[in-house]
C-alpha cells in the first residue's frame, strides 16, 4: 500500500538535551550516550532532506512538572532516577532540542508527559488539521518513546516509517529488538537508502512483516 508524501510529517522524537547530551541528566547519571548522539546527529540530516520535500516537521519534548506530580508510575516506579536526579523538569535546559538541530517557526512542538507522543498531547489534532496519513519516524530511545509512539501510531491507522540510522538507545539488544518488533507488527523499518529513495519519489509503501 502506497502513501504520498504530500500526506506524511516527520516525527521527531525526544531529541532532547536530557537524553542525548553529554551534560543531559540520563549522561549525568552514568549511561552511554553515544548511540543517541549518533541518531540525533543523523537525525539532523534527515530535516534537511525532509524540508527539502515540503514534508511537515513535528518535535516531540518529553516534559515533567517540577515536583512530578505528573509523572505516575514512570517516575513514581519504573524511572525513578528520573525524579531524583532532576531530569526532564518543565522550564529547564535538560527539555530542551539538542543545539544545533534546525527547528523553525513553521514547525511544530509538542510535550508530553509519558513516553507516547499521542498520550496527554495535541499531536493527534495537528496531525488531523494537516490531514496527514504517514509518518516518518526519527528520534529517541527506540524501545521506549519511539516504539510506543509507532505503535500508538498504528493503533489510529497512521502508517508509520522508522528511519533505522536515525533512532538509538542505550542498550544496542534493546534497540535491535525494538526495531524488530516494529517491523513485524505495526510499521515499517526503513534503510537511510530506502528513506532518500522515498523521498525522492514522494511515496512510501507499507509492506507488513517485512523490513524492507
Amino acid at each position: 500500500m502506497d502513501f504520498n508524501s504530500e500526506r506524511m510529517a516527520l516525527l521527531a522524537i525526544d531529541l532532547q538535551v536530557g537524553f542525548c547530551a553529554p551534560d543531559g541528566s540520563v549522561a549525568r547519571r552514568g549511561r552511554d550516550t553515544t548511540m543517541l548522539q549518533a541518531a540525533a546527529k543523523k537525525s539532523g540530516e534527515l530535516v534537511a532532506h525532509v524540508r527539502n520535500a515540503g514534508i511537515p516537521i513535528i518535535w516531540t519534548q518529553m516534559t515533567l512538572r517540577p515536583d512530578y506530580k505528573d509523572g505516575g508510575l514512570l517516575t513514581d516506579v519504573y524511572k525513578p532516577k528520573i525524579a531524583a536526579g532532576g531530569g526532564l523538569q518543565r522550564g529547564t535546559k535538560d527539555v530542551d532540542l539538542l543545539p544545533g538541530l534546525d527547528v523553525r517557526a513553521e514547525d511544530f512542538i509538542v510535550d508530553k508527559p509519558r513516553n507516547s507522543a499521542f498520550y496527554a498531547s495535541t499531536l493527534e489534532a495537528i496531525l488531523r488539521a494537516r490531514r496527514i496519513e504517514s509518518l516518518l519516524v526519527c528520534g529517541v530511545t527506540t524501545a521506549m518513546c519511539v516504539e510506543c509512539s509507532v505503535r500508538d501510531a498504528f493503533q489510529r491507522d497512521y502508517a508509520t516509517f522508522v528511519v533505522a540510522d536515525c533512532v538509538g538507545e542505550y542498550n544496542p539488544e534493546r534497540h535491535r529488538n525494538a526495531l524488530s518488533a516494529m517491523a513485524y507488527g505495526f510499521g515499517n523499518v526503513l534503510s537511510w537508502e530506502q528513506t532518500l529513495a522515498g523521498l525522492q519519489r514522494g511515496r512510501f509503501t507499507l509492506a507488513p512483516g517485512t523490513t524492507d
